[in-house]
């Protein structure tokens, strides 16, 4: 019974010797192993094995990145504005065995490290600066964190500044300034506005007064064009109708020429023209001194022809004129003496006359 007892506690002795010397290490973590107080090795993730009561596991390390914030920090400009400045930081562990020995605490390092590197940086630097500086700080704190961590085995992979906070007074004063510098910026571009829409105005009725211009002259030089055209041809026609009288005259003179007739018979003719015009409703009547002469003979040939006996030969001549032509005729030779007076006789129906003949006319007379 004893015996038995003592085999069961050494089985437990030994299962639990062989349980102490098992390490299982997770993933993206390393065990730090000492032996007899001394560093030993650096256990990797998954099953490891130790010698129980002489190795231990003196710490376990996290390889993936890890995020710290910095607790707030009160900073002085160097324009003497004390300004709140919040920071946060990434590390990550590369050397195992020096992040354990090397320092005792890594995150409190590096937060008093921070502290201190963003007094140094912000004290040299205005609050304008400051304010639109936070790559420029950011990119002082890394440096100096990357020097120092260096022998810690940690890698700083970012220090980003949360935010920056001024006084109360000075958020009011910046926001004044801003809302004036907005105004501002809106006064000038609603001028340029007004300005730009002001010059556009005028070029526009510029160009409107000029194209109107254009118009006007474009629509006088083509009616000048059409009433020159018209006047052209208008007197294109009048001298092609002149030319067409000319010509028809001319082929009316050939003919009578061509026909051979004598001077009396064209002296007949006007005195026909002149019957015509007599028998007409003007009560005035403008005679040629010449037509007046050439009555007179017509007068006197007919009264020889008379007492000669051969007033049937000028009866001939004359042909079918009436007879109150041939009675004016011969009453006309009779007192050409009398009826000229000038150049040109003017016979009225109520006898007068104005510097020509003067004749009284009856219902048969001229």
């Amino acid at each position: 019974m004893f015996a038995t007892i003592v085999v069961i506690v050494l089985i437990i002795l030994v299962i639990l010797v062989i349980l102490r010397g098992i390490r299982i290490i997770p993933q993206q973590r390393v065990a730090i192993v000492e032996r007899l107080g001394r560093y030993h090795a650096t256990l990797s993730a998954g099953v490891n094995l130790i010698i129980p009561f002489i190795d231990r596991v003196a710490r376990i390390l996290d390889l993936r990145t890890q995020q710290v914030v910095v607790p707030p920090q009160m900073v002085i400009t160097k324009d003497n504005v004390q300004i709140q400045i919040d920071t946060v930081f990434f590390y990550t562990v590369v050397e195992p065995k020096m992040a354990t020995y090397n320092i005792a605490n890594v995150v409190q390092g590096i937060q008093n490290i921070t502290a201190a590197n963003i007094r140094q940086v912000v004290g040299h630097m205005e609050l304008d600066e400051t304010l639109s500086g936070r790559d420029k700080i950011s990119l002082a704190l890394r440096s100096a964190l990357d020097e120092v961590t260096e022998s810690w085995g940690v890698r700083i992979d970012r220090v980003e500044i949360v935010d920056i906070k001024p006084p109360k007074e000075i958020q009011d004063a910046m926001e004044k300034q801003m809302k004036a510098e907005r105004e501002k910026r809106a006064s000038i571009l609603q001028a340029e506005g007004l300005r730009q829409a002001a010059i556009l105005k005028a070029e526009g009725d510029k160009q409107s007064n000029i194209l109107e211009a254009e118009g006007m002259k474009e629509a006088k030089i083509r009616e000048a064009e059409g009433l020159r055209q018209a006047q052209q041809l208008e007197a294109e026609g009048r001298a092609r109708a002149i030319q067409l009288v000319a010509q028809a005259e001319k082929q009316r003179i050939e003919m009578l020429r061509a026909a051979g007739l004598d001077a009396n018979v064209l002296t007949y003719q006007s005195f026909e023209a002149l019957q015509g015009m007599a028998q007409g409703p003007a009560t005035t009547l403008f005679v040629p001194s010449e037509a007046v002469a050439v009555l007179g003979a017509l007068g006197a040939l007919k009264t020889t022809a008379d007492k000669a006996g051969a007033g049937s030969v000028v009866d001939r001549l004359l042909g079918s004129a009436p007879d109150a032509i041939t009675r004016e005729l011969g009453d006309g030779g009779g007192r050409s003496e009398t009826g000229r007076s000038g150049g040109t006789g003017d016979i009225g129906r109520n006898g007068t006359s104005t510097g020509g003949s003067e004749r009284p006319r009856g219902s048969d007379g001229l």
